[in-house]
């Protein structure tokens, strides 16, 4: 295999059978060999791996860029409309194209040069950073103006996504795979939680429109290491010769109802994140219920608190990323999720809530390796990145779901009666879920 610049790649990227060669015998490969605090740190395995290096090092800065726009978007139509009911809607507005372009850019990355494709996606990205700024910076303060772009965004997001996902099981060796999702998931939760307290720091001395040209000069340097990747094109030659078409993508779906602990564990993911994502109601508590400790303070510790945990989660990640069930991780993950969420409901004291929201952050990373785990190792590669389709309308259209509900719930009958109602909701769903479905929670490796 080679990079497009036609030098030969360390063969260690990449074999046959689409993972990673192993570098050999070494003291500290395996968990048993792992002694004292290294058993309990983060498995780092996987960034020997060349190529992997360089596609978990391209989030390092984007991460946080990206959360700058994601902490802009909600503000400044907040500050537009006044309603945490309009926040919600803009989530819905990305829904849309989350889901076509996410199904479709995953039947596209199972039949191109997945490389390819995040070259395309990650300059698509880049201009709608730049167009965000240009409406910022010109003054429109156009709700639908903003919609728009955001459905762009999302939809470049979209198809962006399955191929990035799709792609590290073809980097990775099989038992290396919960160690990689844990290094990809710390990085991005990191940019969790600098990007909005960056924001919360920034919007009074820059303005929101900066903040969008950052995000957009940010995904400059993921472009720059994805041309670094080398090519990822399809295994096989009927891969290679499939149309990315909704054939391809009704064969995404059939596979998925042949496998029952794919379908369970994207179930268990919306259950979490539609009854018990909060998110769209920050500004609402931030403005009301944690006023008194400044609304830029409240608001920034909000939107950084679950990522704060989730880091966390993820530096301990030897404690957890080398268990066998697998699925049984992921129930008892909801499960804690939604308790936490129930306890950032019942507090009025924001440092209370930012506990509770960094305990909810850590369940959710023990989620995200495990569910990301089960979908690289249940697939095939032909199927990959169809599975990461579903999965990125699964993990990023859920929350949306959910800014609608909570949204409007919260606009109707208040911020913390919505959010520790639907914390509850999450406990008792994931808990029939477990009962009445055995094959997540037998599912092992």
């Amino acid at each position: 295999m080679y990079e497009a610049v036609g030098n030969p790649v360390d063969t260690s990227e990449s074999t046959t059978d689409g993972g990673a060669a192993p570098d050999g015998d070494r003291p500290d490969d395996s968990g048993a060999s792992r002694r004292g605090w290294r058993r309990w740190a983060m498995d780092t395995r996987p960034l020997r791996r060349p190529a992997y290096r360089r596609l978990w090092s391209s989030t390092i800065v984007t991460s946080v860029g990206s959360q700058l726009t994601a902490v802009a978007v909600p503000k400044q139509i907040y500050d537009i409309t006044g309603s945490s009911a309009w926040v919600g809607y803009a989530g819905l507005a990305g829904l849309l194209p989350l889901a076509v372009f996410g199904l479709w850019g995953g039947a596209i990355a199972d039949s191109m040069d997945r490389r390819r494709l995040l070259l395309i996606t990650n300059s698509g990205l880049a201009v709608t950073s730049v167009l965000f700024w240009v409406q910022a910076a010109t003054g429109l303060d156009s709700v639908v103006v903003l919609m728009a772009l955001l459905a762009l965004q999302q939809a470049f997001f979209g198809l962006n996504s399955p191929a990035r996902n799709a792609s590290i099981a073809r980097l990775v060796p099989a038992d290396e795979l919960p160690a990689a999702n844990a290094l990809g998931s710390t990085v991005m939760q990191t940019g969790l939680v600098a990007g909005p307290l960056l924001a919360g720091v920034l919007i009074p001395v820059i303005g929101l429109s900066d903040l969008y040209l950052i995000d957009a000069l940010a995904l400059s340097v993921t472009v720059w290491a994805v041309v670094r990747l080398p090519a990822l094109p399809p295994l096989t030659t009927a891969a290679a010769q499939n149309r990315a078409g909704w054939q391809a993508m009704a064969e995404g779906f059939r596979y998925i109802s042949l496998h029952k602990v794919l379908l369970l564990s994207f179930l268990a993911d919306i259950i979490a994140m539609v009854l018990g994502m909060p998110r769209a109601l920050f500004p609402q508590l931030a403005a009301r219920t944690y006023a008194s400790y400044g609304e830029g303070l409240a608001l920034g510790l909000l939107f950084a608190a679950i990522p704060v945990g989730a880091v966390l989660g993820g530096l301990l990640s030897g404690t957890f990323s080398r268990a066998r069930r697998h699925g049984l991780m992921v129930i008892a993950a909801v499960i804690a999720w939604g308790a936490a969420i129930t306890g950032l409901g019942l507090t009025a004291n924001l440092w209370a809530a930012v506990a509770f929201l960094a305990a909810a952050g850590v369940a959710d990373m023990v989620s995200m390796v495990f569910r990301g785990a089960i979908l690289l190792s249940a697939a095939t590669d032909e199927m990959r990145g169809r599975m990461q389709g579903v999965f990125t309308v699964v993990v990023a259209g859920g929350p949306r779901l959910a800014d609608v509900l909570h949204g409007t719930v919260g606009s109707a009958l208040g911020a913390r009666t919505a959010i520790s109602g639907g914390g509850l909701l999450v406990i008792v769903a994931t808990l029939g879920l477990a009962v009445a479905t055995p094959a997540l929670r037998e599912y092992r490796i």
